[in-house]
C-alpha cells in the first residue's frame, strides 16, 4: 500500500470518529467545547480544516469555534512533539529565572514557544502555573515534572528525550 493511501485510510478514520464525536454531542446545549477536546485528542491539535469541519456539522459558527479554541490554552492550532515541553513562566517561576530557562529551550530546539520541532520530535510552550511554586521554576515534560531547574540543565533534559527511541510500527 502506498504511503498517500495509508494517509488518506488514516484520515478517513479520524474523520469517522470526529463524526462519531459530534453526533455524540450535537444535540446537547453547551457542548462545544468537549468535542473540540475530543477533536485535539483525535487530531493532537485543532488545525483550521478541523475546526471548519466542526462549524458546518454543529451548525456553530466558526468564529466563536475559534474564540472559543484561541481563548481557551489547553487548545492548540499548532502541531505538538511527541515531547510537548512546559515552561512555568508564573510569578514564582518567573522571579526564580524561568525566563531564562525558556530562552535556553528555544535556542536550543531552534523554535520559539508554540512551535514544534521539524522532526516533530519536540514542541515548546509556556504556561502559567503548574501548580507547584514551591518546587520553581518548574519545566514539565509529558507530565514529567522538573523542580528547581537552571538554564544549565536544559541540555540534560532535552538529551534524556532525545536519546529516546519512539517504538517501531506494527
Amino acid at each position: 500500500m502506498t504511503k498517500c493511501c495509508n494517509e488518506c485510510r488514516a484520515h478517513d478514520d479520524r474523520t469517522a470518529k470526529l463524526d462519531e464525536i459530534i453526533t455524540r454531542y450535537k444535540d446537547t446545549r453547551g457542548s462545544l467545547i468537549q468535542v473540540l477536546h475530543e477533536a485535539q485528542e483525535l487530531y493532537g491539535y485543532l488545525p483550521f480544516e478541523v475546526q471548519v469541519y466542526i462549524s458546518k456539522k454543529m451548525d456553530i459558527p466558526l468564529a466563536e469555534i475559534y474564540g472559543v479554541v484561541s481563548f481557551y490554552t489547553a487548545f492548540s492550532i499548532y502541531p505538538k512533539g511527541e515531547y510537548q515541553i512546559k515552561v512555568c513562566i508564573g510569578t514564582a517561576c518567573y522571579v526564580k529565572g524561568a525566563g531564562d530557562i525558556l530562552d535556553k529551550f528555544r535556542m536550543k530546539l531552534s523554535i520559539d514557544v508554540g512551535e514544534c520541532t521539524d522532526d516533530g520530535k519536540f514542541s515548546l510552550d509556556s504556561c502559567r502555573c503548574l501548580g507547584s511554586c514551591g518546587l520553581a521554576p518548574v519545566v514539565m515534560v509529558n507530565g514529567k515534572v522538573y523542580a528547581k531547574v537552571t538554564p544549565d540543565q536544559v541540555d540534560d533534559i532535552i538529551a534524556e528525550y532525545s536519546e529516546q527511541k519512539k517504538g517501531a510500527c506494527t
